[in-house]
């Protein structure tokens, strides 16, 4: 039997494995550039959001933590942190104050923003499906007019506001800040925006075919599709009637006709004869204005993302 050579090598010696080319991290090896600026790009963005987010909640806090104490507390004791809970009391003494004026006030704010945003939110949805739904001569002009509306400031038109409504005979009444709020530039191109992507064409075309007259249109359809942007205009614009105050401190005199804001404006220039604490007042008062706000927010806090969403996509 012949034996293999020598310099012969077996047939069954498996072949020889490649090296793997990653290798354990050495604690000592530097990271990549790009690792790196992305790790600082991360951290800058995180330490941004989280100022931002101290920004918005320490205001908040500290009126939170104020409403809570008395005169002595809030010249005395740290302004981030409570002392004594005088919250309940302060409150009895908002309800009280001036035979509870405070809550006259706080229904005229709700009139003012309920009523005003809901009739806003009809006429800037009507007036947004004009503007992408139909044709007629000056369309484009009226639409750009619109968008330079933006350019000016409110507190300008409050002057000329005011001598017109005098000329009328309408100042120091509701209907001096109820008219102002029915018409919104921004609520009539942000519908627009929103009929643009929510409400298709070929459907109104249907409904004409079948013989549905225009009002039937908007009512039945349109108002339903624009349910989502409905919500959003009307939310941004019971917020920014709430939040009036130049209009109101120009156009009401009697205080029973007050928003809120003004009444607490007046309740912080002005000292108490009969000995009582206005700072706190005017603390906690400022406190319970913002809760109606809190609640309405959350309790549309789905329409709002929604809205945000579909507002985008144009």
């Amino acid at each position: 039997m012949t034996k293999p050579p020598a310099d012969a090598a077996p047939a069954t010696e498996p072949p020889p494995r490649r090296r793997s080319r990653r290798r354990a991290a050495d604690p000592g090896d530097e990271l990549p550039v790009g690792t790196r600026q992305s790790t600082l790009s991360r951290g800058l963005v995180l330490l941004g959001l989280g100022m931002f987010v101290l920004y918005s909640i320490a205001p908040v806090w500290w009126l939170i933590v104020s409403a809570t104490k008395d005169q002595r507390d809030l010249l005395y004791t740290n302004g981030m942190w409570f002392g004594d809970f005088n919250l309940f009391h302060n409150i009895d003494q908002v309800f009280t104050y001036n035979d509870g004026i405070f809550f006259r006030w706080m229904l005229n704010s709700l009139l003012y923003a309920g009523l005003g945003a809901a009739v806003s939110t009809l006429i800037a949805i009507a007036a947004g499906y004009s503007l992408s739904r139909f044709q007629w001569p000056g369309r484009n002009l009226a639409l750009g007019a619109v968008i330079a509306s933006f350019l000016v400031p409110y507190a300008m038109l409050t002057l000329p506001l005011y001598l017109l409504f005098a000329k009328l005979g309408l100042v120091d009444t509701v209907w001096a800040i109820l008219i102002p709020s029915f018409i919104s530039p921004f609520a009539v191109y942000l519908s627009k925006v929103y009929v643009d992507g929510a409400v298709p064409e070929e459907l109104i075309e249907a409904a004409r075919l079948d013989g549905a007259g225009e009002l039937r249109i908007f009512f039945q359809i349109v108002i339903r599709l624009m349910s989502t942007g409905g919500a959003t205009v009307f939310l941004l614009s019971f917020v920014g009637n709430w939040n009036q105050f130049f209009l109101p401190l120009t156009m009401l005199r009697g205080e029973e006709k007050w928003t809120v804001n003004l009444g607490l404006y007046f309740w912080n220039s002005k000292r108490d004869e009969a000995g009582i604490d206005l700072t706190a007042l005017v603390l906690t008062g400022a406190l319970l204005s913002i809760i109606p706000l809190a609640i309405f927010m959350i309790a549309m806090q789905r329409y709002w993302r929604t809205g945000l969403t579909l507002g985008s996509l144009k």
